[in-house]
């Protein structure tokens, strides 16, 4: 029980060359209990599944301090039917990594979160066509002009994809602001919005309710969505789009929740 929810394991593939390795599903443990519940105990809202606590896989006790996101681990425990499938499960990844992983370093977590700043996703702008730069002013424009009134980060912008090195002193602006999350859940939460967006910003514009869930989405995808307008979607990106909100909504109602 203990070791079965830690990194999201990547689907097999949907290719006609592996359709002969065994299903995913199959390789999964089955549901070996009746019931999840939160229990308090020393402080800690902890999971206990028919009485016994659930472990991650580092062996720490699976719990929060805010009783809601204890909640929602439960109900994602409760929510497996005939096997236990992390990838159902975004919260309680969320915490595994947070516990096991966050909590003994969180500066590591932090630097990296500022890195991502260092080259964020809306200082890059379209050259062209003309209606995606119009969205990119639109949308991105004021996620900047944030980041500079409210943060003091004053970023650069450039056209295309060459690197452009951000100021100093934005950086350590920035820099200052991501220190100062030190619940290792929230700092997990960030990390993770951050890499699905592929903005620093966006990630500490949703940890200080400048943008909720829906709006933080829709400014990360406006490249995605501009292309989907125009050439279509296929059934496989769809799908992995699909999953990674999954985890976004997981990260933000973490977030949200700790405040």
């Amino acid at each position: 029980m203990t070791d079965i929810l830690g990194e999201r394991d990547a689907n097999v593939p949907h290719t006609p060359t592996r359709v002969s390795e065994p299903s995913r599903k199959s390789q999964l443990p089955k549901r070996f209990y009746k019931d999840a519940v939160v229990v308090e105990d020393g402080g800690l809202h902890v999971v206990k599944l028919d009485g016994r606590p659930v472990k991650t896989p580092g062996k720490l006790p699976l719990g929060s301090t805010s009783l809601d996101i204890a909640e929602f681990m439960a109900s994602e425990w409760r929510d497996q039917v005939d096997v236990i499938d992390p990838m159902t499960m975004p919260v309680t990844r969320l915490t595994n990594t947070a516990i096991d992983g966050v909590a003994s370093d969180l500066q590591v977590v932090q630097e990296d979160i500022v890195r991502f700043a260092s080259s964020d996703m809306l200082c890059y702008r379209a050259g062209g066509p003309g209606g995606l730069e119009d969205l990119h002013r639109e949308f991105w424009d004021p996620m900047i002009d944030w980041a500079h009134v409210t943060l003091g980060a004053r970023f650069s912008l450039a056209q295309g994809i060459v690197f452009v090195e951000q100021p100093a002193e934005a950086m350590i602006a920035f820099n200052t602001h991501v220190g100062q999350i030190n619940d290792p859940l929230a700092l997990a939460a960030c990390h993770l919005v951050t890499t699905l967006t592929g903005s620093a910003i966006i990630a500490m514009a949703v940890y200080k309710s400048e943008i909720d869930l829906d709006e933080a989405w829709k400014i990360a995808h406006v490249d995605e969505d501009w292309n989907i307008a125009h050439w279509g979607e296929d059934d496989e990106a769809k799908e992995r789009r699909a999953a990674r909100f999954v985890d976004m909504k997981a990260a933000c109602d973490c977030i949200a929740a700790l405040r």
